[in-house]
């Protein structure tokens, strides 16, 4: 699916114009077949505006502390499944290069599983998702459901026929170690 991403931006006198308006093309993944992620703006720090509205350079998927993202993913149904000729290490190294750290969190022993050290804001677009916890908890979720999300354990399971797509903003926080 694509997104169209519209960007405002400010000239040098103040003047607010459209920078951008174009079709974003999702990113693909072997590991994950049938998932997109659409990365459609971030920082990883506070912004200062004005500004020009120019794209922000290639960065981790996952915020540092004072950042942000803001794009869609869609979880593909658990009976996609992956397939069989598979190269694991070429699917993990393309993971790297096109969501650089999102494989770091991923826990290996628990596909799906994962926790990052970011407030999530979620809203479910189409379809639907089971958010699970890792004491097992979890979560039927629906169109027009939202998420907050602080920095847990989770993972998201498709468990119906229909892809489900849903919209993130990522704020990048800082865990207590204590």
């Amino acid at each position: 699916m694509q997104i169209r991403r519209v960007v405002t931006g400010q000239t040098a006198d103040g003047t607010s114009v459209f920078v951008g308006d174009e079709a974003q093309d999702p990113i693909t993944l072997s590991l994950l077949p049938g998932a997109e992620f659409h990365r459609l703006w971030g920082s990883d720090h506070v912004v200062a505006l004005p500004v020009d509205g120019q794209p922000p350079g290639p960065a981790a998927y996952f915020p540092p502390p004072g950042g942000f993202r803001v794009g869609y993913f869609s979880v593909a149904p658990e009976s996609q499944g992956l397939p069989e000729d598979l190269d694991v290490g070429a699917a993990l190294a393309e993971m790297a290069a096109k969501l650089p750290g999102m494989a770091d969190v991923m826990e290996r022993d628990d596909p799906g599983m994962h926790q990052t050290d970011t407030v999530d804001f979620l809203t479910v677009v189409s379809g639907r998702v089971v958010l699970e916890l890792d004491d097992g908890a979890e979560r039927l979720l629906e169109p027009g459901d939202c998420v907050v999300q602080n920095g847990t354990r989770h993972a998201w399971r498709n468990r119906f026929d229909e892809p489900c797509v849903i919209l993130v903003v990522l704020v990048g926080a800082t865990r207590d170690a204590g």
